[in-house]
């Protein structure tokens, strides 16, 4: 019996049997997919966590300075406005640069305008530098990520109300800044409108018109 239970059991050291590449590449697709899908669900995620913590120079989004109060330390903000090599639209801060107090709400206008004979809608994108000043810089009103939809030839005004917190001068890391710079870029957005059609950007928010 014992020979008979030896002859039918598999030789000691037969290698495993191999996975098949069928099943290798099902992995791999699966594998890829997930990695895709939590790259797009990311994507929200880390605007948000930016916006709230001020990581890499975000300026953190502020419903209200009710409850700031301003002190005397100042810093000079200085305006940046850039758009990207195929828009064809014109970008700039109507001021250079403004002097607040730390706590001390202010209001500064950009103005964007569509240099071409169709319509484009663009959509911006920012950082503030020294990059440490991000977790302090506050935007109550933005037009950030928000889609802007310009007929041919016109201009929109862009109001950004921010301040600086207070809690900046005790981070003796921030004790030298005294110049801050608040930088946009506008892009095209991904869907563009069709020429002719008055109704294309009745979806975005469009703050201030001029003609």
């Amino acid at each position: 019996m014992k020979a008979m239970a030896s002859e039918v059991s598999p030789p000691q050291g037969r290698a495993a049997r191999p996975v098949g590449n069928g099943f290798v590449a099902l992995l791999c697709v699966v594998f890829v997919a997930a990695m895709v899908g939590a790259a797009f669900a990311a994507v929200p995620f880390y605007r948000w966590f930016c916006q709230t913590t001020g990581f890499g120079g975000t300026p953190v989004r502020a419903e209200s300075a009710a409850a700031i109060q301003p002190i005397g330390r100042s810093v000079t903000v200085r305006f940046d406005a850039n758009v990207s090599g195929n828009l064809a639209w014109q970008f700039r801060p109507t001021v250079e640069s403004v002097t607040v107090r730390l706590g001390e709400v202010h209001t500064v206008d950009f103005e964007a305008q569509n240099l071409t004979a169709r319509p484009i809608t663009g959509t911006s994108t920012f950082n503030v530098t020294p990059t440490g000043v991000g977790a302090y810089f506050n935007k109550i009103q933005c037009f950030c990520f928000t889609e802007q939809t310009l007929k041919p030839g016109e201009k929109l005004t862009l109001p950004v109300v921010f301040y600086v917190d207070p809690a900046m001068d005790k981070d003796a890391e921030l004790d030298s800044v005294r110049d801050i710079t608040l930088s946009y870029t506008f892009f095209p957005a991904a869907k563009q409108p069709v020429a002719g059609n008055e109704a294309a950007g009745a979806g975005a928010t469009q703050p201030v018109r001029k003609s």
